[in-house]
Order: C-alpha cells, then structure tokens, then sequence
C-alpha cells in the first residue's frame, strides 16, 4: 500500500491508462495498462527510457491527451467528461506546463512573457512576484535574446506558477541545459514545490535528479516497472551529476 503524503488526498487516481497511436498500418502502444495515484503537495519523478511512455502518460495526466482505454480522476472528478471545451478549463485552471524548450515570445520582457498568462487567470500572483519566486526580478526587463538557457527556463517556470496550479508537469525541463545550469533550474521546481505546495511531476531520463523526489515512478515499455518512495529527500544542490 502506498504512503500517504502532503495532505494524505489524492490530487490524480489513474486507472487502466492505454494509449495506442496509430501510425499508417501500425499500431503504437505507448501506455499498456497504467494505474497511478498522484497526492496532494508531493513530488515525483518519472524515469524511463526514450519510449516507456513518460511523456504520454504526463500528456493525459495534464489533459494535453486522453487515453485510448482507461480513466483518469482529478480530485474526484473524471478527467475529460466535458469534452475538449471542459478539458481546456481543468488545464487553464488547475495545470501548469513546463517543457524541454522554453516557448518564449521574443517580442516581450521576461515580465511580459509571464503577464501572458497571469492576464487571464483566475486567482494568480502578479508577474513580478512570480520572477521573485525563481530569482529572476532584476532580469524583468530583458528580452529571451537577453537571457540566458536557464534564465529562460525559469521564467518559464514562473510563467508556470504564476497562476498558482494546483498541479505543476515538467517535461524534460532541464533536457537543453548543463549539468550546472539544470541543477539550479531543479531547485527552483523543487522552491516551488515546498513553498507553494503544488503537487509536481517531473519527466527525465537522469536517475540522479530522483533523490530530490517524494516517489520515483518507473515506467518500461508502456509500462509502471517500479514506484520507490524516498522519504530523505535530496536538495538539488546537493546532487551528484
């Protein structure tokens, strides 16, 4: 039986999850039969090879893609019941997005960039506090051509945050940075984990980054391999690359 963490209530109850792409007359099985629990506040990892289905089982989990079989619960709620129109409601309102690539837009400040999203939020923080949030408020000013890989990436982050998700899914985020540079993009999401309390997913394929997780989640071939619980969890700083 699992342990309970955070708050002891489950934020995602996943059940049965398959996802078979289609590609001419072949069938892909990306997730073959997943059940996962997700709590309140806590951080998870997920690792897996390029192709155990990370990625698309973050995609249904955040309501980016929906499962072939299966079914996804949010907080009691089945996930996608409303069609596309109630799927794009769950992730304004309760998601946060953070990706391998930045999706700045050149055009506006690091400030502006985070604004995007705050404009149209329903209880976020102001931008600048966001920039606090991951030590970038003297860089609120400058352009993406002015920052550097993992300036971008963090304020990517605060983008993210900005609208206090109860949910935070990272794909790959320090997938374009060194080991350096990543260590401190990891330390703002796990910040943000702590003194927020979103509940954060955090998808790689570097087994090191798991000590600064609550649970690994291991997937293979579409598949759950293993879920550890690490009760001393690492601070990223101290982590071994």
């Amino acid at each position: 039986m699992e342990r309970m963490h955070g708050d002891g209530s489950v934020v995602f109850e996943a059940r049965g999850l398959t996802r078979v792409y289609q590609m001419g007359e072949v069938a892909i099985h990306a997730l073959r039969g997943v059940d996962l629990d997700l709590y309140a506040g806590e951080l998870v990892v997920m690792l897996g090879a390029s192709g155990s289905g990370k990625s698309t089982l973050l995609n249904i989990l955040g309501g980016l893609d929906a499962p072939t079989e299966g079914t996804v619960h949010y907080r009691g709620e089945l996930l996608g019941a409303g069609g596309e129109r109630g799927l794009t409601r769950f992730r304004r309102d309760h998601v946060g997005f953070v990706f391998q690539f930045y999706n700045m837009i050149p055009s506006l400040t690091a400030l502006e960039n985070v604004a995007v999203v705050t404009d149209i939020a329903r209880d976020p923080m102001s931008p600048i506090e966001a920039l606090r949030l991951v030590g970038l408020e003297d860089r609120r000013d400058h352009f993406p051509s002015q920052l550097s890989g993992g300036e971008q990436q963090r304020v990517a982050i605060a983008r993210a945050v900005a609208k206090r998700p109860a949910v935070l899914m990272c794909d790959e985020p320090t997938g374009a940075l060194d080991s350096k540079t990543g260590i401190r993009v990891l330390e703002v999401i796990e910040q943000v984990n702590r003194e927020i309390g979103t509940t954060t997913v955090v998808i790689t394929h570097n087994a090191v980054i798991a000590e600064m997780a609550d649970r690994v989640v291991r997937l293979r071939d579409g598949r759950i391999d293993a879920i550890e619980e690490n009760p001393e969890r690492a601070e990223p700083a101290s982590l071994s690359w």
